[in-house]
């Protein structure tokens, strides 16, 4: 594997990413299925939460029930895309060992580690998009308290403005100009967090380190990479977003041909299926890349290159992938 040794540019990381998951797609794509069946049952539940508060007529006095069904449902799922990342990480160390990788033991060796990756990951996303997220508690929370009568799943079947509280009104519509203004700098502070942490996954994986250390190798290696990276994640992004407009290109006619109401509970559903799809597909492949980015950065910082030769030389003891401080070969 000595090939692989040396420092790549972007298009070589991209190619081997690429090389990587097609020779292996079965592994990788059904790791990264089991995940997405995960939230496909996490998005059906909460269908049937919402079908139970009386979608698409949703009582006024509900509205916070739903805004809190949306919120933990968006915790959730980020929560199992962070567990499919390290699932994936973990069979492209095992990949690149030589060692047997199957769908099961990566698996399994996230669930042996659950605790720490959880909470590396609840680190990561309140530091990153805490702000934004406030954001939209605080917008939701004005529009709900100004106007109670305020539909969020159908905003066209609200109460007229006729009916309407003139100051409270007024004060729904400063704060939807806040929130509009700071939107802008919230989503671009997180998107540079987020790359900054995007490699703590891959170092939490495979050094087996405590969260707070991995932010911290995380912080480390991104340095000087995180333009990379951030093609990588728009590159899947572009991907992601074409294959969902195919899978849900019926749900989009639909919305299309009834521009302003509610979506049927059926079509919302197909729409779920369309997305289990789509994370099965393209999921693994943002982690290959973060993996990949993560070993390359160890070869331009910190020489892991000459660590492996001397290790194959028997200069320094052999580890696994599997045992604690493993690292394997790229």
């Amino acid at each position: 594997m000595d090939n692989f040794l040396r420092p790549l540019n972007l298009g070589e990381i991209l190619d081997r990413t690429a090389e990587l998951y097609r020779t292996r797609f079965l592994l990788f794509a059904g790791i990264s299925a089991i995940f997405a069946a995960v939230m496909l049952a996490v998005q059906v539940l909460d269908l049937g939460v919402i079908t139970l508060l009386g979608y698409p007529h949703i009582p006024p006095h509900l509205q916070w029930a739903y805004a809190v069904s949306l919120g933990i449902n968006l915790l959730l799922i980020s929560l199992l895309a962070g567990l499919s990342i390290a699932a994936c990480t973990r069979a492209v160390a095992w990949t690149y060992l030589g060692e047997p990788a199957t769908v099961r033991s990566a698996v399994t060796s996230v669930f042996s580690q659950l605790r720490r990756y959880l909470w590396l990951m609840t680190i990561t996303m309140v530091r990153a998009w805490g702000p934004l997220f406030g954001l939209y508690v605080l917008l939701f929370a004005t529009v709900l308290t100004a106007m109670p009568g305020m539909s969020l799943v159908a905003p066209q079947a609200s109460q007229s403005a006729s009916n309407m509280n003139p100051a409270a009104a007024a004060g729904a519509v400063v704060g939807i100009l806040i929130f509009g203004i700071l939107i802008i700098p919230a989503s671009i502070y997180g998107v540079i967090m987020w790359l900054r942490y995007s490699l703590a996954m891959p170092a939490c994986v495979v050094e087996r380190s405590p969260a707070g250390y991995a932010i911290q190798r995380s912080t480390s290696l991104s340095a000087g990479s995180r333009g990379r990276i951030f093609v990588l994640w728009l590159l899947v992004f572009v991907v992601r977003l074409i294959l969902g407009i195919l899978l849900s290109f019926p749900a989009i006619v639909l919305m299309i041909k009834h521009l302003g109401q509610p979506m049927p509970i059926g079509w919302m559903a197909f729409s779920q299926f369309g997305g289990f799809v789509e994370n099965a597909l393209i999921g693994p492949i943002y982690s290959i890349g973060l993996t990949l980015f993560y070993y390359d950065q160890r070869i331009r910082k910190e020489g892991y290159d000459i660590e492996w030769m001397m290790q194959a030389a028997g200069l320094l003891p052999q580890q696994s992938a599997s045992e604690p401080g493993g690292s394997p070969t790229i």
